[in-house]
């Protein structure tokens, strides 16, 4: 049986791939405006040196709103959320942070009767699936090994 060696990528793929990840930063980035501002918060600007990228998992973006407050806002294939910055030092925390208010939220679904609705069981679930996944994230050290410390 032969092994399988990956082929380099050709210019044009590897330009297809930076396309793909251009248009899925823009699209998180849409989703993370979107999401404040249905929350009341005005998004003034990005602070993008904090702000992290695990495509095409999630995007972890660091917002300053119009009223000075400044926000962690998570989005890509999880629910997008947010909390203000002063819960996490840096983005591997703030994946940390999210991660067990994730859990605790679809405890409380699950222990308010929630659990008899199947729409909440099935998002108290999702909660918990994604909780565990950027908990992963989290513990993966070559994923921040560029990290501040």
């Amino acid at each position: 049986m032969e092994s399988k060696q990956a082929k380099p990528l050709t210019p044009e793929e590897q330009e297809q791939a930076k396309q793909q990840s251009i248009a899925w930063q823009r699209e998180c980035f849409q989703n993370a405006q979107k999401h404040l501002a249905e929350k009341g918060v005005m998004p003034k600007s990005l602070i993008e040196k904090e702000s992290r990228f695990i495509a095409p998992l999630c995007a972890l973006w660091k917002f300053k709103a119009q009223d000075g407050k400044i926000y962690w806002v998570i989005t890509g294939r999880l629910p997008t959320d947010h909390a203000l910055a002063s819960v996490a030092e840096n983005a591997r925390d703030a994946l940390r942070y999210f991660s067990l208010q994730w859990q605790l939220k679809a405890d409380q679904i699950i222990h308010s009767g929630g659990a008899r609705d199947k729409t909440q069981v099935d998002f108290a679930n999702l909660l918990i699936n994604r909780a565990h996944g950027l908990y992963e994230m989290y513990e993966r050290e070559e994923l921040w090994k560029n990290e501040a410390k």
